[in-house]
């Protein structure tokens, strides 16, 4: 299993790299050779990749190797034992553990093997002997102890499992299979070179204020098509598969919606919280919606809808806020601004600077942070080209992977008069979703205006009697225009889509299209006239 995914903690700037999905801390003469020997291959054997301490050299003070292995785990698994208390060693190991699950957001379990969950937690019988044991001769000890307390005391309050009766393999199933389900079935791929991503993620993770549990909070993530918000959502996500039982990632809802129905939507977020694999049977989406808040009450939930452009669609899915337990964080990626106004709280993504897409567009066309010394010219107009668009870097890059010089410029000579189709694609599903005044005042922006100021923009518009100031926040709201200083500001490659979707299916024509921008192009229409 790769574990190798980033999480994030709310209370630190970092973000961790998981490099274990468990620490496994257990007291070694109590159960090395019997219960913690058969748990450690059952985790290995379902591709849980667990850390298990044989190998490193015990002695007074834990190792500081040990402690940056604590740290790089998902999960820690604590098996309490008899003599567990017994061991400086472990004692310390408990202490780190419950520091990473306050400042990491790890996962902790407690298994009371054949030990009262109460004597942990008080200190009593076995564990209180152990602790009379300890001189307490100068400050340092004392305090050290007292952390040792503390830490046994908070993980001896957690939810674990006690093997007292019953068979061990049985407790030992459970436990696998309990982290294998949080670990395998939550996580989602997020590719690779995910440049400039961690502060988007810590600010968004600051935002969701996973820490305070009696309130719900809904946040947006708003920006136009390609510029990664769908991974910044999934990134998030797996952030936080670990804090929450019940979760769901409705991937893509526009395109599903358009293709398969509500309905489907509605049954897999209904699978995804009865996590189940087995299609529940939505009729019909108000049957469906009423069977979400049924399932969604006093639940604790994390659901991302990603890509929503319609309100029906949230209708249908998640109606009211009020069907949330306490605790419970929603995240909703859009093109659209005007469908996040009762979220509290929108994140509009910006673009990558361009050291950040310089970096993302090496990766993809030289498969390195930096480019080729010949390249590097070149490599710099396709940059500012690409506008910090993520989507474009990387389409781009991929397409130039491996190509020569003339090769390249070649292609930066067409890309100057012919977009990239797939970078186009993603960009226009916005202007699709427009309607025919709408479509009218982007194109006049896209062709004329773009820069200028809104209100001498506004008359012109109106003057053509294409009601200005709606169209112009319709245009605001799907991210395809922004403004700044009350000039209204289009990014470059969406202005390109928009002389694109003009040119349409006579690039070399320019007397049937319907805008001419151009004086080339304009000679070249009264010639042809003429002609």
């Amino acid at each position: 299993m790769d574990s190798t995914s980033a999480s994030a903690s709310t209370s630190s700037n970092l973000i961790p790299q998981w490099n274990y999905d468990v620490f496994l801390s257990f007291r070694g003469k109590d159960t090395r050779f019997t219960f913690t020997d058969h748990l450690y291959p059952n985790l290995i054997r379902k591709g849980i990749h667990t850390f298990r301490d044989d190998s490193l050299k015990r002695g007074e003070e834990i190792a500081p190797e040990l402690l940056k292995v604590i740290e790089e785990s998902r999960f820690a698994l604590i098996v309490f034992s008899e003599n567990y208390a017994g061991s400086k060693w472990c004692l310390d190991e408990v202490v780190k553990i419950m520091e990473c699950k306050k400042e990491m957001k790890q996962t902790v379990i407690p298994i009371f093997y054949h030990v009262d969950p109460s004597h942990v937690r008080n200190q009593t019988e076995r564990f209180g002997e152990a602790f009379s044991n300890y001189k307490k001769d100068t400050e340092e000890m004392k305090e050290k102890v007292r952390s040792w307390r503390r830490a046994l005391t908070e993980a001896a309050n957690l939810s674990g499992q006690h093997v007292k009766d019953g068979y061990v393999s049985e407790h030992i199933k459970k436990t696998v299979d309990n982290i294998f389900r949080r670990l395998n079935c939550r996580m989602i791929d997020v590719g690779t070179n995910l440049v400039g991503m961690d502060s988007h993620v810590n600010e968004i993770l600051r935002r969701l204020c996973i820490d305070q549990l009696n309130d719900v909070r809904v946040i947006g993530i708003s920006g136009i098509g390609g510029m990664g918000k769908t991974t910044m959502a999934k990134v998030v996500y797996n952030n936080l598969s670990h804090e929450f039982e019940y979760m769901s990632f409705l991937e893509n809802v526009r395109e599903t919606r358009n293709t398969m129905g509500l309905c489907h939507l509605q049954n897999q977020l209904l699978c995804d919280l009865l996590e189940t694999e087995n299609k529940q049977s939505v009729s019909s989406i108000g049957q469906g919606a009423n069977m979400i808040k049924n399932v969604l009450q006093f639940k604790r939930v994390f659901i991302v809808f990603d890509d929503i452009d319609d309100p029906d669609q949230l209708e249908y899915l998640l109606r009211d806020w009020d069907w949330l337990g306490k605790g419970s964080r929603v995240i909703i990626t859009t093109r659209s601004k005007h469908l996040l106004q009762e979220t509290n709280d929108v994140y509009e993504v910006e673009r990558l600077n361009f050291e950040q897409a310089y970096e993302l567009f090496s990766l993809y066309a030289f498969r390195q942070n930096l480019p080729n010394q010949d390249f590097i010219h070149l490599s710099n107009s396709l940059v500012s080209y690409c506008h910090g668009l993520p989507l474009a870097l990387k389409v781009i890059g991929s397409l130039l992977f491996n190509k020569t010089i003339l090769q390249w410029k070649s292609e930066l000579h067409k890309l100057k008069r012919e977009p990239e189709m797939k970078i186009q694609n993603v960009l226009k599903i916005s202007f699709d979703g427009l309607n025919h005044i709408q479509k009218k005042i982007f194109l006049d922006i896209a062709c004329f205006f773009k820069g200028e100021d809104k209100d001498s923009i506004s008359r012109i518009l109106d003057s053509c009697d294409l009601c200005a100031e709606i169209g112009i926040q319709v245009l605001y709201d799907k991210s395809l225009i922004y403004l700044s200083e009350n000039n209204i500001v289009m990014h470059d490659l969406i202005q390109e889509m928009g002389r694109q979707i003009v040119r349409g299916q006579f690039p070399d024509n320019p007397e049937k299209w319907s805008r001419l921008w151009d004086p080339n192009d304009v000679c070249r229409a009264f010639a042809m006239k003429k002609g």
